[in-house]
């Protein structure tokens, strides 16, 4: 709604705000927290959940940054691109990109249920997240 409305240009989703969601296992939810405060940090951004996977952006934002990572590398480096690309307003100035948070609904997998992510997965992403706000 905020990208229809003309408040924003990328809207991130977030599991953990607004609505209620199955809980997440205590570890996952600590590295979630974690490496979102570190891509924060480094962004200078406020996001809640930087992990999630619903994202939306305006056209000529996706198609302006290029993307080399996967996996768990591909959050981290779209959150970086995001919140450095700049484009032209009404007045031909470059801007940030105006980036809003909406809740989503979130019904967590258990391993058994399917969930694959390990610690591996964690380190890939926090790799990326200090990659990313150095480089490309």
């Amino acid at each position: 709604q905020p990208i229809v409305e003309g408040k924003a240009d990328v809207v991130f989703g977030s599991r953990f705000v607004g609505e209620t969601h199955r809980v997440l296992y205590f570890w996952h939810s600590v590295a979630n927290k974690g490496l979102t405060m570190l891509s924060n940090m480094f962004t200078n951004l406020n996001l809640t959940d930087m992990e999630v996977c619903y994202k939306l952006f305006r056209r000529e934002i996706i198609q302006g940054i290029t993307l080399r990572s996967n996996r768990f590398g591909f959050e981290p480096e779209v959150t970086a691109k995001v919140a450095r690309f700049t484009l032209a307003d009404e007045s031909g100035r470059r801007r940030l990109c105006r980036i809003y948070e909406i809740p989503v609904s979130y019904h967590g997998r258990t391993y058994h249920e399917g969930k694959k992510i390990g610690v591996k997965d964690g380190f890939q992403a926090l790799y990326c997240i200090l990659r990313f706000a150095f480089a490309d």
